[in-house]
Order: C-alpha cells, then structure tokens, then sequence
C-alpha cells in the first residue's frame, strides 16, 4: 500500500535529547555512564507516569534523589541542566514542514502530560501535525501495539500506510509488528532522516 501517513516520536526524532551533553555531565561529576538517562526513564514511577498515573515533579524529585544517592553526595540540578541543552533538530522539522501536503503527519510519544504544552506552547510546531498521541494521555505506551493501531486509526490510515520513526530499536520493532513501515533513526549516529524517508519513497512534492 502506498504510504500516506508519517507518525514521529518527539524525544530523539523531534527533539535532539543530546545524550553527548549527559556524558560530559556523567564525567564531570563522577557518575556512571548514563546515570542521568537511567534515574530518569527507567523507573516503575516513570513507568507509571507515563501512561498517565503519578505526579511529574515527584518523578524527578526521585530521580535526583537517586542521582545523590548513586553520587553518595549532593548535586546540582543535573537533569535540569540536561532538559535546557536539549533542542530541536531543526532539518527534521523542516523537513516534516515540506512533507505537507501531501502526508498526514502525527507525534507519538511515550511521554508525561505536559507534551502537549511543550509542542504546541514552547516549540509552536503543533500546526505540523494532524495529530499528537501522548502516552500519557492515552493511557498507553510504546511498545504496547494497540498504540501503534490507535495512532493509524487516528490519522485515518491503516498501519500498512503508514511510517513509524523512533530513535529506540524496540519501539521501531513494535511499530513493525503492528503492521507499519518503521526507521530507526539516532542523530547522534549522523542519520539523515531525509535519506531514510526518500528510500521508502517518501520525498517532499517538488
């Protein structure tokens, strides 16, 4: 089937989450490598407020308590520091924006419920998507297949029409599974999301 629809994640394929800048952050204050990612998104309260259950500013009070506690010492906001380098990737954005017409377009992603907030408010992309699946609002998360399903529904698309792109290998797996095109893509590893696309025959119109 022909694609139509292009669905993105936001962290690492929207937004550079600059996992270099954590590494010098991890150094400089004696952490092991990806303590600051861990502490974060891999505990059962993330996992909890993820899909919308818990309170966000209780999530990264634990996380910097379990930043001190791995240091054995008191820390400045590291996670702060990290959440204001990040960015957004810029030629993917422009990229999205030459896409439309003739592709619908859609964020999905396994996130807290200010999403939202930071795509429409702080960034003000939102007028590049059709529509915009926040785990947290939907009471589900990546690698769950019926949000992969729910995201195609949404756009109006069966998933065989549709294009899945994330930087985590699991969650481009799951989206394969429930029947959609899926990239797997990580800037860091210097991926042109462009190149990507335009090998599945997605290219903006000329």
């Amino acid at each position: 089937m022909t694609i139509q629809g292009l669905i993105f994640d936001y962290g690492g394929v929207l937004l550079d989450m600059r996992f270099e800048f954590t590494r010098e952050l991890e150094r400089r204050h004696g952490l092991r490598e990806r303590a600051l990612a861990e502490t974060l998104y891999t505990t059962e309260t993330w996992r909890k407020l993820e899909v919308g259950v818990g309170d966000r500013e209780v999530w990264l009070q634990e996380a910097h308590s379990l930043l001190e506690s791995e240091a054995g010492r008191p820390l400045p906001p590291l996670h702060v520091e990290w959440r204001n380098e990040q960015r957004l990737i810029d030629e993917n954005i422009a990229l999205i924006e030459r896409l439309r017409p003739p592709y619908r377009t859609a964020v999905l992603s396994n996130a807290d419920n200010t999403l939202m907030h930071r795509i429409c408010n702080v960034h003000r992309i939102d007028h590049l998507f059709d529509d915009i699946i926040c785990s947290a609002d939907v009471g589900m998360a990546k690698p769950d297949r019926r949000i992969y399903q729910l995201a195609a529904e949404r756009l109006g698309l069966p998933p065989s029409a549709c294009v899945f792109i994330d930087d985590a290998e699991r969650n481009v797996e799951a989206a394969r599974d429930a029947g959609m095109h899926a990239l797997h893509f990580r800037i860091e590893l210097g991926h042109s999301l462009a190149a990507q696309l335009a090998e599945l025959g997605v290219r903006p119109p000329e």
